[in-house]
Formats: C-alpha cells, sequence, structure tokens
C-alpha cells in the first residue's frame, strides 16, 4: 500500500509480505536501499500476536534490510511480516522518481517507476532478485486530480472525504520484482483491443494525446500482440497491456509486464514530421518491449548472467517483429546486418571484450552486464542458431520452451536442451549446449581465413582464429594466449563464377586448420563464405580470391546476394584496419558502387567508411581520402537526385529501400563535402528562414539542418536554436538539437556543450547526445574530449548509475582520439579519477591505442594508394 504526495515529493508505504520459514532462524534479511523503516512486525499470520521483534537495520553495503527477532521462526511454518516506511520521491532516473512537463504555461509533475535490475528496492522492502517470484497485490493512494496506473487493472477505487483516492489493484501472477511498475499521473488515453480480448492504452502528456502522436505505437502494438500470440502459441497472460509515454527515463524503453513505460521519443509519433529512420525507431523499440512480454515476463532468467538471452531474443526479433508489420522491409535477413552484427563485431573486436555470459557477484556487477554485448552478440548468435537449425524447428523450439517454463525462470542451458530436443524431434542430432558454450563462455570471434590451394584446385585450407583489432593486445595479456581460442563453426560456402553461384555447402570447422575438397573449385571460379552472413564470423581469402571477388563485383554485382555484398564490404574495411588485409583492398571494393542500387551495401560502406573518415579527418592529407570518397558517390547522387516534398502522403508508402538508399548517399555527398549537395542544403534552409514554412523533406531534414549549420553563418546557428526551443513534437527537437552540434564555430560548440548540462534547457538523456555528437565533429573533437574531462564529477554523478548511460559516453567521446598526445591525456584522466566505470575506460584505452597504432603502421599505405589510384 502506497500513499503517493506529489506536492512534496515523498511516499509512505507499508507492505505486507507473505513467507514459509524452510530453516529455523532468528533473522529475516530482504532488500531494501534509501528507505526509513518506521516499524516492523512479525507474525504467524495477519490477526495472531506478533512476535517480539528485537531490531532492525539497513545494510547500505549490501543493500539489505535486516530484522532480528528474540527467537527464531519455526521451520516449514508460514508468518506474516509487516514494514511501515517512507522515503523520496527522487529528482533521478531510477526507483520512484519524478519527471515533469509543461502544458499550458504551467509545469506538471508525475512519478514513474524503474526498477530493473535492481532498483526496486528503492521502492519498498522486498526479496530484489529474479528467482524469487511471487505474487503482488498493488494499492496505491493519490489526489484525486491524479490517475495511477500499475502492472493490472484496477479492481476498485475507494475516495476519500478530503480528494483523496485509493486504488487497489488486482493481484499481479507470479513474477519478479524488477519488471513490477506503477506511476502517477495526470495523462490521458487512448485504447484498443486485440482480437484475444487484450486491452490496450497508450498514456501520455493530454496535448500529445490529442494531436495523435500515439496513434501509431497504438495500432502497431495490437497488431504485435496477435503475431507474438501466433508465433510462440502461447496468448498474452494479463487482461490489459498500457503503453505509458514519459518526458523522462533512463532507457529508450522498459518492458513491465502490463506497464511498459516508453521515452517519449521512442514512442510518439507526428506523421506529419517524422523521417522513416524515425519511425523505425520507434517500431523496434516497441517490437523489443512487447517481446520481453514473453521473454523476460512469463519466463525470466534465473540470475543477471543470463540477461543476454532476454535481451538477446528481445533484440533479435526487433528485427523479426517489424518484417511482420511491413513484409518488403527485409529487416532480419538485410538491416540486421549493418545495425547488429556490424555494430557488435567492432566491440567485441577488442581484447578487452567480455563473453555474453558473463559472472555477477553483487548489486555493483550487475551494470555491466547490460550493454551491447548481451544484447547485440546476443541477438546474433540467436540468429545464427535459428538459421543452422532451421526457422520452423527454431520456432517449436520456443513454443516448448515458453510452455515449459511460464511463470517460472530458466538458465541458458533449459534453452539449449530445450532446442536440441526440438532437433531430434525433425531426425537431426547436434547438441546445441556444446556448440553454444564456445560462443557464450569466450569472448571475441573467429576470422576464418580460406586458403586455395596452388596444386590441388578443389582443395582448399581453412584456418580459425580469434579475430582482435590491436596484433599488439593480443600480446599484452597472456590469457589471450590466442591459441586457446578455438570455436564449432558453421561455415556455409559457395563456389561462383561471373554468371553463377552454387548452391550452399555447410562445413563444420572445429580445429585451428583443416583441409576440405571443395570439388565445384577450379581456377576460374572464386570462392565465398558465410553465406548471407548468417554465421557470427569474419572470412578472409588469400588475395587472387579477393581479386576474382573484386572482379565479379564489378562486371556484374548481383551474382553475388545483397547480404553478401554489404558483408564483403564490412569484413574487408575491418580485416583491413587490423592488419590483416592490404589497405587497398577495401576501397577498390567500393569502387563497383556506383552500379549499385540496393539500400544494404551502401548502408555498410557508410557505416565501414565512418570509423575510417575520423581516423583522417584531422590529417593534412585528408582532402585526398575526401575526393575519393566524392568520385565514388558522385554518379549515383547525380542519378537519385534528392526527395521532393510531398507532405500528404503517408511515410509507409514511400518504397522503403529506395527512399533509405537515396538518404544514405545524399548525407555521404554532404558530409564528404559534395558542391551539389552543399548547395541544395543552404538553399533550403534559407526558404525556410525567409518564408518561415518549413519545405524540408522528413527523410533528409537531419541531413540538411547539419550542412546548413556547418555552412552557413551563426544566423542559421540561431535560428535552429529558436527552432529547438519554440517544436513541440519530439522527433523534430532530437534532429534539432543534434543539428547544432555540426557547427565549424568553435564558440557555438562550447556554448552548447555547457548548455548541455542545463536540465532546463536540454533533458537528462539528450546530454550525451550533445556531447558526443560534438566529439564527432573534428571541430569539436578537443572541446568535448576537454569538457568530459572538467565536468567528470557531474557526469558521473548523474548516469553513473543507468545502464548504458555512461559506457556510450565515454565511447562516443574518446573513440577517434588517435594522437599520441591524446593518448596520454586519456591514460593520465584514468590515473586521477579512479571511482567507476573501469571496463568503459579500459576499451577507451585499447581504442585508441589502436587507433594510433594504425595512424604509424597504415596511413602512408593507404594515402600512396589514393595518390595513386587518383592520378589515373
Amino acid at each position: 500500500m502506497l500513499s503517493a504526495f506529489l506536492d512534496n515529493f515523498t511516499f509512505c508505504g507499508e507492505v505486507n509480505v507473505h513467507l514459509e520459514c524452510l530453516n529455523a532462524s532468528r533473522y529475516i534479511v530482504l532488500h531494501a536501499q534509501r528507505l526509513h523503516v518506521q516499524a516492523v512486525r512479525v507474525a504467524e499470520d495477519r490477526l495472531a500476536g506478533g512476535l517480539r521483534v528485537a531490531g532492525f537495520f539497513l545494510h547500505p553495503p549490501t543493500q539489505v534490510f535486516v530484522v532480528v527477532l528474540n527467537r527464531s521462526l519455526e521451520a516449514r511454518r508460514t508468518y506474516n511480516l509487516k514494514i511501515v516506511y517512507s522515503a523520496l520521491i527522487e529528482n533521478e532516473l531510477l526507483g520512484f522518481f519524478r519527471s515533469s512537463y509543461v502544458l499550458h504555461g504551467e509545469r506538471r509533475f508525475l512519478a514513474v517507476t524503474q526498477f530493473s535490475p535492481t532498483h526496486a528496492r528503492k521502492a519498498f522492502p522486498c526479496f530484489d532478485e529474479p528467482i524469487y517470484k511471487a505474487t503482488f497485490k498493488i494499492s496505491i493512494r493519490h489526489q484525486a486530480t491524479y490517475l495511477s496506473l500499475s502492472n493490472m487493472p484496477v479492481e476498485t477505487s475507494v475516495f476519500e472525504e478530503d480528494g483523496w483516492v485509493t486504488d487497489h489493484f488486482s493481484q499481479t501472477p507470479l513474477m519478479s520484482t524488477y519488471y513490477l511498475a506503477w506511476a502517477v499521473c495526470n495523462f490521458t488515453y487512448r485504447e484498443t483491443i486485440t482480437k484475444s480480448g487484450v486491452v490496450v492504452r497508450l498514456y501520455a502528456r493530454p496535448d500529445a494525446i490529442r494531436r495523435g502522436s500515439g496513434d501509431y505505437a497504438l495500432n502497431i502494438t495490437r497488431r504485435l500482440i496477435e503475431f507474438y500470440e501466433d508465433y510462440f502459441k502461447v496468448p498474452y497472460s494479463l487482461p490489459k497491456l498500457d503503453l505509458l509515454a514519459v518526458p523522462k527515463h533512463p532507457y529508450a524503453a522498459m518492458e513491465n509486464w502490463g506497464l511498459s513505460v516508453f521515452v517519449e521519443q521512442r514512442i510518439l509519433l507526428d506523421p506529419s514530421i517524422s523521417s522513416i529512420p524515425y519511425l523505425l525507431d520507434v517500431t523496434m523499440v516497441i517490437v523489443h518491449e512487447l517481446c520481453h512480454q514473453w521473454f523476460g515476463d512469463l519466463v525470466t532468467p534465473v540470475w543477471w548472467e543470463d540477461v543476454w538471452l532476454k535481451e538477446g531474443f528481445a533484440h533479435y526479433f526487433e528485427f523479426v517483429g517489424t518484417d511482420y508489420l511491413y513484409p518488403g522491409w527485409n529487416m532480419e535477413k538485410q538491416r540486421f546486418l549493418t545495425d547488429v552484427v556490424h555494430e557488435v563485431m567492432l566491440l567485441d573486436g577488442l581484447a578487452s571484450s567480455h563473453p555474453v555470459s558473463q559472472e555477477v557477484q553483487q548489486a555493483t556487477d550487475i551494470d555491466r552486464v547490460f550493454d551491447w554485448i548481451a544484447y547485440k552478440k546476443g541477438a546474433a548468435l540467436i540468429r545464427m542458431l535459428a538459421n543452422f537449425m532451421g526457422h520452423s524447428v527454431f520456432q517449436m523450439g520456443l513454443q516448448d520452451y515458453l510452455t515449459i517454463h511460464m511463470y517460472g525462470n530458466a538458465a541458458r542451458n533449459d534453452l539449449w536442451n530445450t532446442l536440441s530436443k526440438a532437433l531430434k524431434k525433425v531426425g537431426k542430432s547436434v547438441n546445441i549446449q556444446e556448440v553454444m558454450d564456445q560462443w557464450t563462455l569466450q569472448m571475441g570471434y573467429p576470422v576464418i581465413t580460406i586458403i586455395r590451394n596452388e596444386t590441388a584446385v578443389s582443395t582448399v585450407e581453412i584456418f580459425q582464429e580469434r579475430f582482435i583489432y590491436d596484433i599488439n593486445a593480443k600480446t599484452k595479456d597472456p590469457i589471450l594466449g590466442n591459441n586457446s581460442y578455438l570455436w564449432q563453426i558453421p561455415l556455409t560456402i559457395a563456389v561462383g563464377n561471373t554468371s553463377h553461384i552454387s548452391s550452399e555447402a555447410i562445413i563444420w570447422v572445429s580445429n585451428k586448420s583443416e583441409y576440405h575438397r571443395i570439388p565445384a573449385l577450379d581456377e576460374a571460379n572464386w570462392l565465398l563464405g558465410n553465406i548471407n552472413q548468417t554465421g557470427y564470423f569474419r572470412v578472409n581469402y588469400d588475395i587472387r580470391n579477393w581479386r576474382l571477388l573484386i572482379n565479379q563485383l564489378m562486371r556484374n554485382h548481383e551474382v553475388i546476394s545483397v547480404s553478401n555484398r554489404a558483408g564483403l564490404i564490412d569484413d574487408a574495411f575491418n580485416l583491413a584496419r587490423a592488419g590483416y588485409l592490404p589497405q587497398s583492398i577495401p576501397l577498390e571494393i567500393i569502387r563497383y558502387l556506383s552500379e549499385e542500387k540496393d539500400f544494404l551495401p551502401w548502408h555498410a560502406a557508410s557505416r565501414a567508411l565512418y570509423p575510417l573518415d575520423k581516423l583522417l579527418d584531422r590529417t593534412e592529407n585528408y582532402n585526398i581520402f575526401n575526393e575519393y570518397i566524392l568520385k565514388q558517390v558522385a554518379s549515383m547522387y547525380l542519378k537519385l537526385g534528392w526527395p521532393t516534398n510531398n507532405l500528404n502522403r503517408s511515410l509507409i508508402q514511400a518504397p522503403y529501400q529506395h527512399e533509405e538508399l537515396r538518404r544514405e548517399v545524399i548525407m555521404l555527398a554532404c558530409s564528404f563535402g559534395n558542391k551539389h549537395c552543399h548547395q541544395q542544403a543552404a538553399t533550403l534552409i534559407s526558404d525556410w528562414i525567409s518564408s518561415n514554412r518549413n519545405r524540408i523533406p522528413l527523410n533528409v531534414r537531419d541531413i540538411v539542418y547539419c550542412t546548413g549549420v556547418s555552412l552557413m553563418d551563426e544566423d542559421v546557428w540561431e535560428f535552429i536554436w529558436m527552432k529547438f526551443h519554440s517544436t513541440t513534437a519530439v522527433s523534430e527537437k532530437k534532429i534539432l538539437l543534434e543539428a547544432l552540434t555540426c557547427s565549424d564555430d568553435r564558440n557555438l560548440l562550447n556554448r552548447l556543450l555547457n548548455l548541455s548540462l542545463n536540465s532546463e534547457v536540454v533533458l537528462d538523456q539528450d546530454a550525451i547526445d550533445v556531447i558526443i555528437h560534438v566529439a564527432r565533429n573534428p571541430h569539436g573533437r578537443d572541446l568535448a574530449w576537454k569538457f568530459f574531462r572538467e565536468k567528470w564529477k557531474i557526469l558521473n554523478t548523474r548516469y553513473g548509475e543507468a545502464l548504458f548511460m555512461n559506457s556510450k559516453l565515454i565511447s562516443g567521446v574518446t573513440e577517434f582520439l588517435n594522437t599520441e598526445v591524446e593518448l596520454n591525456e586519456l591514460k593520465n584522466f584514468i590515473k586521477s579519477y579512479e571511482e567507476g566505470a573501469a571496463a568503459s575506460f579500459s576499451r577507451a584505452v585499447e581504442t585508441v591505442e589502436a587507433n594510433v597504432r594504425w595512424q604509424k603502421l597504415y596511413k602512408e599505405e593507404l594515402f600512396q594508394w589514393l595518390r595513386k589510384s587518383l592520378a589515373h
């Protein structure tokens, strides 16, 4: 039972816990943090006389609350524990916290919870670990001008004389504390109902509901619940699901069962001013949180070391669920590669990476298991598994897994066993646990090298070793003795010639090196590994085979699938960056792009060029690199032109691949300085300023804003700054704010950095993006780095406890530092600030060391090749 006082931001509560005593004990220990306990009572049942309580105390280091009794509780008896307490509704991002918004010129407040992973203990004394599932009956007392929400529907409301009301919610099924939730706010809602009768509501600020900004999310939620119920063959298990859009939240969203909370920018969508990337972002966050209603809420990991199970699944399903809503978008087959596989391989190629499953000994370890390795590598491994099992068998296995473990907890081996059984049913025997343990308990990933034999034409030698960016990092750490890393690798291969590619064969590679016969192989044929890039590894070839593949791309790229074209580009850039390949190979590959009409390879190239661009953007010969890239982009840029602005048709009707391709090419053209692209952006901005009507096409607004700010004078910056303040559309606010970081004017960049920490001006969760975007700007990199060091104490206090935020900030500010001086500044900074974020800082040092090493070893080789190539 809680009473929330939103006038002075305090709450008081009374919790009754029904306990069974297994072994006689004088102590009852549960979790509590930052709570003021007023009274404790222990009795055999609610009515009987109490047992004498000798005392109770909080123990902050372990975040527990201890009740000491005069005599022992007896084994096999049940007791009732009652605790009366009070606490603050904090102005932060965890536990039971407050946030605010402005409506009709007045500031309104709301209070909401964020309990995952270990913050329920800040709101009430409880057994705050996922294994302790219980049923919860929540009641919330609040002023009648507000409404309250929780996981379950309200059963009864009792109105009091003095303008207060108590809402009693139905009892929950068995569940863990971390996805329990409640909120007190004065929002309004819209609702819809699924085929199976689940009531779905979206709650948001009254003005957002009136504008219809929540309608898109509401409609896809209905369709997605129906999709998941059909896919998992397990019905959604609660009578209702509320989506709550809040102005301030530490994460994109949280999957509380029956009351999922989203930050406004990830759920509200104004169809008249949202781009495709924004629509996609909103869609995928919703798909992710809904997947958790099954994976996470209904079946919960036993312990946090397996958090990647729930997060990897939800992240993988972002792509599967979006494919259900937009079948033509090919998310799982295509976009998954650039946004998940290529992305996480960058992190996982560091010696300072970690396995997906990592041990968690104490509460402070838990934060570090929620990182991109858990989400993205988890998802990539699940996709690899789904592909080598076959999607329908995989789906059957998941249905069994959810049915067996519903309302309970499961560990990774439970999943592996269920999936192995599903394979047995269709007559295949693979010991999934044995295969998957190597991928989940070892960090990093292999690079497979396929060397063709000069004499025996159809024989190849296949090697595997751990892929690592900084060869020096290998030797520093004896544990890495890279020979000890071995994986069982499902390597698919195909053979091709100028007009035809063979069907794929699968080879399981489990040794350091193996010989294999590939009958179809002859002199003229090329070989391709990891078909459609379903495996989580890179593939390297002998130079002759690379030349044959490059030649094929130039002559007829369509013989090779879209996903493999994207995969070849990403592998080549990264193999070169790590020194496995000559620097020229990736730059030769992208020459074929002038003929590439598919979005994905362009997207892969653009993402792979980005870190290379940042390594070079402060060097004196940068213009040579710049010129080469512009040359590759020019013809496609001319072919595609700019989108026109027809505001009347909805987003979805535009063919997604084409619009995204055009956006990617315009982005490359403008950021590498194509004259026409610059003029076009400047014209569009000037038109907006003079007419005060924004006619800039939605899908390229962010590019135009950024280009305009970087090219034009301070007036444009002030204009964008003014628009940032006056707009109410969340998607627009975000890109206006990021555009301000594109300026070449160091004074403006400094001004923006200093304003970023003012919560009245910039939302807490957006300040990080401002700092990171200034660091990406070559004119602001050193400013952001300096600002970060000066303000570290404030930043660490503000974001230290919120998962992701700190690590995102640290890598964002340091990942493009690439001089000896900057490396030393980083090392000295870490020495002086020991506390907090150790893992993120060691990753940062390794990244900067690899950047410095690349400059020394490969920069000249790259520029020499570029000079020669441009001279031809």
